[in-house]
Formats: structure tokens, sequence, C-alpha cells
């Protein structure tokens, strides 16, 4: 018997192993500050969680659709409406099993082997296995802090070829926080529209963007409304261990895009579907808003934490709830200094090598979804690390 070829060549998701090793030491009696995974230590909103007990009353729990409940997928549309003054038929959005789930989907609809998928470099560990697990081939477009560790339309031009089939684009983004100007965001978009090619945008974090002059973050549904959308319930609604997620789809994919979750996944959580109605409420959503306004905080406390060390972050973050900082002055790379940073002074940390090759060596993520007085602990931890 042997392995597939796609299992064994899997990369490792380093940030998951240094959270297991951090709960390694953990056990061992250790008091170990985790920043490495991106996990807002909220929890769901109140009104959510008493939603899930409502709707675990002992009352049938059947199968939903493939696609979700027709009353959530009717709220997120209204969501899009009021929130980013975007008209979303709800018959394009699929609820899915977390957004991984619709990452899963959109690929599987959209990449056959031999097809070629420009992202950034760095990005998303897992986008790159799953283009891989359906053949594509990932071109990874090195990018640096004068382009916020973002594509811009001058590299996706110089990195398109005749197979190119995709543009994957985080914004903003995981590992850097960073998001593209709309502007520019537009214009990758025509670009590759034009060339008869997908946009799949990976929104999860767009709304714990700042917010702009005129009013929160927009989606790249504004400016391209048969862009494919990848959105989630766990990071601005806080409901990581939800496993909910959607993508909002152009009409003629939806068909394909429904075959194949039907066969995949049957459907996503049925109580999690219920329970989340609960998340576009006002009340929900202003709960939501102050959690976004406690990330700008915690982000202010982690920049000048960093700088005062000697760490610099040369792209500040506008959104999500990461900062990507340069370790190369510390004389270690960035999987030495993860490693001796949890081994030595018990700060949880994740290396570049998780999100491409291009600064690999040279970042490490930090993410501020931890508690104010963890933050500071952690870099109180970090100074003296690298004092020494």
């Amino acid at each position: 018997m042997r392995l597939a070829h796609r299992a064994a060549s899997a990369s490792p998701f380093y940030a998951m192993a240094v959270s297991q090793r951090a709960a390694e030491l953990e056990a061992a009696g250790h008091s170990v500050v985790r920043l490495c995974l991106g996990e807002p230590d909220f929890g769901a909103p109140q009104a959510v969680r008493d939603a899930m007990r409502d709707a675990m009353d002992g009352r049938p729990l059947p199968y939903t659709s493939a696609t979700g409940l027709p009353a959530l997928r009717e709220k997120i549309a209204r969501f899009y409406r009021a929130r980013h003054g975007v008209e979303v038929d709800p018959a394009r959005i699929i609820v899915t099993s977390g957004a991984s789930a619709a990452l899963l989907l959109v690929t599987a609809a959209t990449i056959d082997p031999g097809d070629e998928v420009i992202l950034a470099d760095p990005s998303y560990p897992c986008n790159r296995e799953l283009i891989a697990t359906f053949g594509g081939r990932v071109v990874a477009v090195p990018t640096t802090a004068q382009t916020r560790f973002q594509l811009d339309a001058e590299a996706v031009r110089g990195a398109w070829t005749e197979r190119t089939a995709a543009v994957m684009i985080a914004t903003p983004s995981n590992p850097t926080g960073t998001s593209i100007p709309a502007g520019e965001l537009a214009e990758i978009c025509a670009l590759t529209r034009d060339r008869g090619a997908w946009r799949i945008i990976d929104e999860i974090y767009l709304d714990l963007s700042d917010p702009t002059p005129h009013g929160p973050a927009r989606s790249v549904l504004s400016v391209d409304p048969d862009a494919v959308v990848i959105n989630s319930f766990s990071k601005y609604f806080s409901m990581t261990g939800w496993r909910l997620g959607w993508c909002v789809l152009p009409h003629t994919l939806v068909p394909a895009a429904e075959r194949l979750a039907m066969n995949y996944f049957i459907c996503a959580s049925t109580p999690a579907q219920v329970a989340a109605q609960v998340c576009f409420t006002d009340d929900t959503i202003a709960e939501c808003d102050r959690r976004r306004q406690e990330f700008a905080a915690r982000r202010s406390v982690v920049l000048a934490g960093l700088a005062e060390i000697g760490l610099p972050v040369t792209a500040a973050p506008d959104g999500a709830f990461y900062a990507y900082f340069d370790v190369t002055a510390t004389g270690m790379d960035s999987w030495k200094f993860c490693e001796r940073a949890l081994r030595e002074a018990h700060v949880a940390l994740t290396p570049g090598r998780d999100f491409g090759t291009h600064t690999a060596d040279s970042h490490v993520r930090l993410s501020y979804a931890a508690s104010r007085d963890e933050l500071r602990e952690g870099l109180a931890r970090l100074g003296r690390f690298v004092r020494a």
C-alpha cells in the first residue's frame, strides 16, 4: 500500500505545530503566551451563544440544503447591502463549514490540472495546498513592504501566462494584516476579468478593517460584482470553533459549486446555521464593532512594543489582527527565532516559512487576537529574550 502523492507532499501548517508545542509546555506547568493563532479571545457574541442553546433544545436538526438555510443566506445578503452598499442575490451565497470549506469548494469548481493561480508571497498557506490538490500550479509572486506585501496590477501582469486561470487575493491579508488599496484592487480585477480568469478574493478579515472616511471598508463586489468572494464567521464574529463560513459566487458558478458541496459536505452544521442568524442583529453588529475597535487598540500596543524591542513592522496592518515583523537584525532566521522564543521565553509565534519562500527566513507573524494583558506580557518576554 502507498500513500497518495498529495498527502505525502503536503507541507505542515507551522502555526498549528507551534500551538501544539505550546500546549505541551503548558501541560508541563509552564505559562505560555500564545500569539501564534488567529483566534479571537472573545468567543461568539452572547446572543449567538444563547441562540445555540435554544437550538439544542431537543428539536430535530435535519440536514439543510447544500447551499445553506435560506433565512441565513438572506441575512448575509442584507448584511452586504447594509454594510457594504452592494446588492447580492441570496441565490449566489453558499454557506459552508468554515471558510476553509469555501476555499476548497471554490478551488474544486474553478481549477483544473495544469491551471496556474497567481497569489502573493507571503500568503495563507492552505491556499497553496488546495491549488496543488486539484492539480493546479501555484505562481507565488514575491512582494515587499513597498506594496504592503500585496499584489498590484503590475505584478499580476508580469506573472501572467496562457495557463493563468485565477488570481487569488486576501485583503486584508494573513499574515500581514495589510489591505490592497481600492483603486489597485479594481485594476487587478479588471485586468483579470478582461483576460478571462477568475478573481478569488478572500475577505475573511474585511469587517475588521479600519473604517474609511466614507464608512466601513468596501467589499470587492462594489467594483467587481462577479468576483468570487470567501468569508467567514470566525474572525469578525469570533466564532472560530463553530466552523461556519460562506462564499459569494457568480450565478454561472452556483450549480456546479452546489453539486460539489452536496458530495463533499452535504451541508454545514444545522445548529450553527440556526444560531448564526443572530449575528446580523443591530446589537450583535454593534458588539462586533466594539471588538474591532479593541483590536485597533491592541495593534497600537503591539506596534509600539515591537518598535521598542527593535523588531520592525515594515508594513503596518490596517485590518485583521496580525503584525508581520522582521527578525533579520537578531541574527536568527524566523524558524530559529520562533523555536527559541517558545523554548526560552515561552512566547508562541508563527515563522514566515508558513506563508511562502520570499520572507520565509526574515519575518515572523504575531497575532494580536489575545488580550492586552497577554500582549504586554508577551512583548515584555520577547524584549528580554532579544536583549539576552
